[in-house]
């Protein structure tokens, strides 16, 4: 295979969107129809906190079908502009949808207002019926979200100005940073200017000079629009802050947390019990330099590939491997897997414009989930199909649920994810005699677990930092948020890992601050709750496959605590987290001792 050849790029593998549109010539004739049936819904107003379940079953039915109408006109807006950011024709059109979802989501809010206000006995009485199973955890939220809400007109204020506020800062970042050029290697003696993602990609080099030079390039790349990207985040930070206190939220993570369905003091009992078990990646970055042969990592020696050379993998080994891996965990899993890869479900090159990363949208219920990849055939780039097309089954599995709970909170968004890239780990694992190939596998799957749990801890110790600074002192410079940025790393990394200067401003290219405030401890809690479902699953064998596809199917019907109790695992439990971090440790006890016997550690 060469540079250019299409399966070493996935160059062919491209998502067909139109089918989104159900026959519409444009996502704005489904906003138009999704209009209709809100105007039709007037007719309740003053008496939704009054009704029993018989009426308000066909009025919840109505709004689902407008949320599936709206949701089938903003994914197709979003990944037509995920395609390629700097088309202005895509970018306009998705504003567009924007605009005029906005508009039928403010006919729309008092239906939330007024359940919410509904007496409590009333509440209780009318969702014991099954008539509600549709709908009844949607409006259980409903009734969390009471003490938080505002008037009526305050909440269509919000609603409007939001696309010329938030969403339009988010959009601008986006574009910013599909923007991003670097300047790599060609490869023949030159230089050629990459998209950041194949940059970034670099850093998995196993030639130290590869990796120190694509991180001098990404450095540069993100020098240009640093202050601009600055002054967004500090532009978003304060919006949070005014939006919590207009909304009575305690702190800048309580918002998040409540629409995770879980309490503040829970994630905080997260995230403590992985900052106290920072000695995990230190540990773990001790031994990977001495494998590497070096005193001490650089930050831009963390995901180095130890194996000895470094092999390109193309699209159909690639897919062949996730393949095989569903396949021996659950047929029914791997026939989902198929349809995404057979069936147009996926888009997987990098393009200029692209954006950058990769992820799974869930559509709505009536159609199929997308992936989104940037592939650049790396080993890694394996996982990360097996962790995408984990979130597609999970969503497709999940579809009968309806609108309302076809999503999970994003504390369990990431079961299904991690799950996938085990069953594909264990796989591999066990086609490896080689014990220098073997050690490479075990040293990507802690690489892997390091960077989940541990890295997006400390990530959220930096939004934590950002947003209370914010709050105390003010607007932020770059230079501040570069401290910022460096202390919580090395907060993490300990004496394991240089932290250089250059990677200061790597904070500015990272999505989920800027429009997904709070996320990243999500990665943690699925993490060590998928690697303590699957542990289960190596204790019980096939047994445990219909357990897990039940809570797969199950989407976000229930609470987090219901849901984990469907594979036996007590999220309410405060050891639960140290016993996933154990699991952590063992994988690293594991690529240690595969190192011994490979002969890399001297």
């Amino acid at each position: 295979m060469t540079a250019t050849d299409p399966d070493l790029s996935a160059a062919d593998v491209a998502w067909d969107l139109e089918p989104l549109l159900d026959g519409a010539p444009s996502p704005l004739e489904l906003i138009a129809q999704a209009k209709e049936l809100a105007l039709e819904l007037a007719g309740y107003r003053g008496r939704i906190g009054t009704l029993e379940a018989a009426e308000l079953a066909p009025l919840m039915t109505t709004v689902a079908e407008i949320n599936e109408l709206m949701g089938r006109a903003g994914n197709y807006g979003m990944l037509r502009f995920s395609e390629n950011t700097l088309d202005p024709e895509r970018g306009a059109l998705m504003q567009q949808v924007q605009e005029q979802a906005t508009e039928v989501g403010t006919l729309l809010v008092f239906v939330e207002l007024e359940f919410a206000a509904a007496e409590d006995g009333h509440v209780a009485r009318v969702l014991t019926d099954p008539v509600l199973d549709f709908c009844r955890h949607h409006l259980e939220l409903t009734r969390l979200n009471r003490p938080h809400l505002l008037t009526e007109p305050e909440e269509k204020v919000l609603i409007e100005t939001s696309v010329t506020g938030a969403s339009a800062w988010v959009r601008l970042f986006s574009e910013l940073t599909s923007a991003i050029e670097v300047t790599i290697d060609d490869g023949q003696g030159g230089t050629r200017t990459a998209p950041l993602e194949q940059g970034l990609s670099l850093l998995q080099h196993p030639d130290r000079s590869v990796r120190q030079e694509a991180a001098a390039a990404v450095t540069a790349g993100l020098a240009p629009g640093l202050r601009t990207r600055g002054y967004i985040y500090n532009t978003l930070l304060l919006d949070r802050s005014v939006e919590d206190r207009l909304r009575s939220f305690d702190t800048w993570i309580s918002s998040r947390n409540l629409s995770n369905e879980a309490s503040d003091a829970s994630v905080d009992a997260l995230v403590e019990a992985v900052v106290k078990r920072y000695d995990i990646p230190q540990r773990w970055y001790g031994i990977k330099a001495k494998v590497l042969g070096l005193d001490r990592l650089a930050d831009y020696d963390r995901m180095a590939a130890v194996a000895q050379g470094q092999q390109a993998i193309g699209w159909a080994e690639a897919t062949a491997v996730v393949r095989d891996a569903y396949q021996s965990f659950s047929p029914e899993l791997a026939d989902i897997v198929g349809r995404f890869i057979d069936e147009g479900w996926i888009d997987a090159p990098v393009r200029p414009g692209k954006r950058p990363g990769a992820f799974c949208a869930y559509t709505v219920p009536s159609h199929h989930p997308y992936v989104l990849l940037n592939w650049t055939a790396r080993p890694r780039d394996v996982s990360t199909l097996a962790h995408e097309l984990g979130h597609g089954v999970h969503a497709y599995l999940a579809r009968p649920q309806g609108v309302f709970h076809q999503s999970t909170p994003l504390t369990l968004a990431e079961t299904a994810s991690v799950f996938g890239e085990a069953v594909t780990n264990k796989r591999l694992l066990s086609l490896i005699d080689d014990p220098g190939e073997r050690f490479a596998l075990l040293a990507s799957i802690i690489d892997d677990s390091v960077a989940t749990v541990f890295r997006q801890v400390a990530m959220n110790r930096f939004e934590h930092a950002c947003h209370t600074s914010r709050r105390r002192d003010g607007e932020l410079s770059v230079e501040r948020f570069g401290e910022l940025w460096a202390e919580t790393q090395t907060d993490m990394l300990g004496d394991s890992v240089e932290v250089t200067e250059g990677y200061r401003t790597w904070w500015s290219y990272i999505p989920h601050f800027i429009g997904s405030p709070g996320y990243v401890y999500a990665y943690a809690y699925g993490q060590l709750l998928a690697l303590s479902v699957y542990a289960r699953y190596e204790q019980e064998g096939p047994g445990f496959v219909p357990a897990y596809l039940e809570l797969l199917s199950a989407g976000g019907s229930m609470a987090p605590e219901d849901l984990g109790r469907i594979v036996g695992v007590d999220l309410a439990d405060p050891a639960f987290w140290d016993g996933g971090l154990a699991i952590v440790e063992g994988q690293l006890e594991a690529a240690e001792a595969a190192a011994s016997a490979a002969g890399r550690l001297q």
